[in-house]
C-alpha cells in the first residue's frame, strides 16, 4: 500500500488535528495502543470495534506517516511488524483523555465504575481529576515497560 500524501495547507489549528487523528478508528488504535497495550495488526483487528483490514492498513500507513507511531520487524517473529507511538503520538494522551472526561460528562451511564476503559489504570477518572500530571506519567510509563518487552 502506497504512503498517503500528507495535505497541512489549512492554517486552522482544528483542521490540522482532525485531518490526522480526527477520525473514530485513529483514535481507537491510539486507545488500543495506549490502554490496552497493542502493538501487532492482528490485536488491533481483534477490538470490539471490528475494524476491517483495509481500513486498518489505511490508518496506520497514515498514522506512520504522519509521526505518530513508527513500525519495526519484529525480531522474534520476522513476519510480524510492531506498533509503537512516538513522542508525538504520546503526546496525544491528554487530549485522549479530554475526550474521556467529556464524553462520561456529556454520556453518563449509569453502572460504570471507574475502569471505563479496560486496560487504564485503576480510578482513571478520579486521577484525571486529582491527580493529572502523575496520571499522565503512569499512563506513559506503563507503555514504555510493555513497548520493551519485545
Amino acid at each position: 500500500m502506497q504512503k498517503p500524501e500528507i495535505d497541512h495547507s489549512g492554517t486552522c489549528p482544528i483542521t490540522y488535528g482532525l485531518g490526522i487523528f480526527g477520525d473514530k478508528w485513529s483514535l481507537v488504535i491510539l486507545r488500543d495502543m495506549v490502554f490496552k497495550g497493542k502493538k501487532y495488526y492482528g490485536e488491533f483487528l481483534a477490538s470490539p470495534e471490528k475494524i476491517s483490514t483495509n481500513i486498518l492498513a489505511s490508518r496506520l500507513l497514515k498514522m506512520e506517516a504522519e509521526g505518530l507511531i513508527s513500525k519495526t520487524t519484529d525480531r522474534q517473529n520476522l513476519s510480524k511488524n510492531i506498533y509503537q507511538l512516538t513522542r508525538k503520538g504520546k503526546d496525544l494522551l491528554p487530549v485522549m483523555l479530554e475526550i474521556v472526561e467529556w464524553s462520561i460528562k456529556y454520556n453518563p451511564q449509569p453502572g460504570i465504575g471507574s475502569d471505563i476503559i479496560k486496560g487504564a489504570p485503576k480510578n482513571l477518572l478520579t486521577r484525571l481529576h486529582e491527580e493529572r500530571e502523575v496520571l499522565i506519567n503512569d499512563i506513559l510509563v506503563n507503555m514504555d515497560n510493555v513497548n520493551n518487552n519485545f
